[in-house]
C-alpha cells in the first residue's frame, strides 16, 4: 500500500462509536502494560492483504493488529478468543456484529 495513490484525506469530525472508543483505550491499556507495542500495530495494519486493508474501517484494522499480535505472543490462543466470542454470541444483549 505504500507509496500507492490513495485519494483524498476526508478531514471531517466525528462521534466515536463506543466499540471504537473501547478498542483505542484497548491499546493504550496494553501499551502501559507493555503487552503491546505501537510499532507491532503498525506492522500487524501495514501487513494486511490490500483487500482487507480497503474492506475494513480505522478501529477494524486496529483490532484485527492487536488481535493478531496477542496471538503471536501467547497472550490467548485463536481456539480460546473463538470460546470466548461463542460465549458472547449467546447473551441476550450481545450484538449481532455482521449479521442484518
Amino acid at each position: 500500500m505504500g507509496g500507492l495513490r490513495a485519494g483524498a484525506v476526508e478531514r471531517v469530525e466525528h462521534d466515536y462509536q463506543l466499540w471504537e472508543k473501547r478498542i483505542d483505550a484497548l491499546m493504550v491499556l496494553l501499551s502501559r502494560k507493555r503487552r503491546f507495542t505501537v510499532d507491532e500495530l503498525r506492522k500487524g495494519i501495514e501487513s494486511l492483504p490490500g483487500d482487507a486493508y480497503d474492506k475494513l474501517t480505522y478501529y477494524e484494522r486496529w483490532i484485527t493488529s492487536i488481535t493478531q499480535a496477542l496471538i503471536h505472543r501467547g497472550t490467548f490462543t485463536i481456539d480460546e478468543l473463538r470460546n470466548k466470542l461463542a460465549e458472547i454470541e449467546k447473551r441476550p444483549d450481545a450484538p449481532k456484529v455482521g449479521k442484518p
